[in-house]
């Protein structure tokens, strides 16, 4: 679920989510759990990535408060050079979580008889971890999805995601700021793949999403640039 997908008449989700303070405070955690996860199963995630490779991911939730809410699905998508991998792509989708309800069902559209069958969370955040690696993650105000996945990993494993981060909203804006120093936007997702001429695959998909923000962030490396009408 997009943090923007909240329904009209609830608080605005900086209110609950202040954007940000969570960098500083992943920074914080990756020294402590880097030193605590030095023998264990996932010590490799700690190292420096040295390879070419990126990861865009997202996730969809039950809601959008990340203290409560509970994952429905983790989609995550290869990028290479300026290739989108589809081929290399992960979608999972969880067992049906105890607050899946109609409201976050008309966002991700997924219902409690579309998850029958589907993965216990330790399994998806094993096949997650197992796929990402070490490699930079790239998302959709991406703060959200890694506070949600972050709550999880402490729980099951006793660690947060220790990867380096690309949100392509803020990737957006300071490339703006740079060229219009006078404009100050806050783009929606459609928005800005309108405006960098990228279809919406599935929007409110994991997968959809995942493989729309690569396509956006590989269109803004590109130098594709487009300043918002007034």
């Amino acid at each position: 679920m997009s943090v923007e997908a909240a329904p009209q008449g609830k608080l605005p989700w900086r209110q609950w989510f202040r954007l940000g303070e969570y960098p500083m405070l992943r920074a914080i955690r990756r020294v402590a759990d880097r030193r605590r996860q030095a023998d264990g199963d996932f010590a490799w995630l700690f190292n420096p990535y040295t390879g070419d490779e990126l990861v865009s991911l997202d996730c969809e939730t039950t809601g959008l408060d990340t203290r409560h809410a509970e994952l429905v699905s983790i989609a995550a998508v290869r990028i290479r050079d300026d290739r989108v991998l589809t081929s290399e792509s992960l979608d999972l989708r969880l067992a049906p979580p105890a607050s899946l309800s109609g409201d976050s069902i008309c966002i991700h559209r997924l219902r409690g008889v579309d998850l029958e069958g589907g993965l216990e969370v330790r399994e998806a955040l094993t096949t997650l971890l197992e796929f990402i690696g070490n490699r930079p993650l790239v998302g959709w105000c991406i703060d959200f999805d890694l506070a949600m996945l972050d709550r999880y990993l402490k729980a099951e494993f006793g660690f947060s995601l220790p990867n380096a981060t690309i949100d392509v909203a803020q990737q957006y804006r300071k490339r703006l700021r740079r060229s219009h120093p006078e404009i100050e936007v806050q783009p929606t997702f459609e928005q800005l793949a309108e405006r960098l001429g990228v279809p919406i695959m599935g929007r409110h998909t994991a997968l959809g999403d995942a493989v729309t923000t690569a396509l956006m962030h590989l269109r803004l490396e590109s130098g594709a640039l487009t300043a918002p009408s007034r």
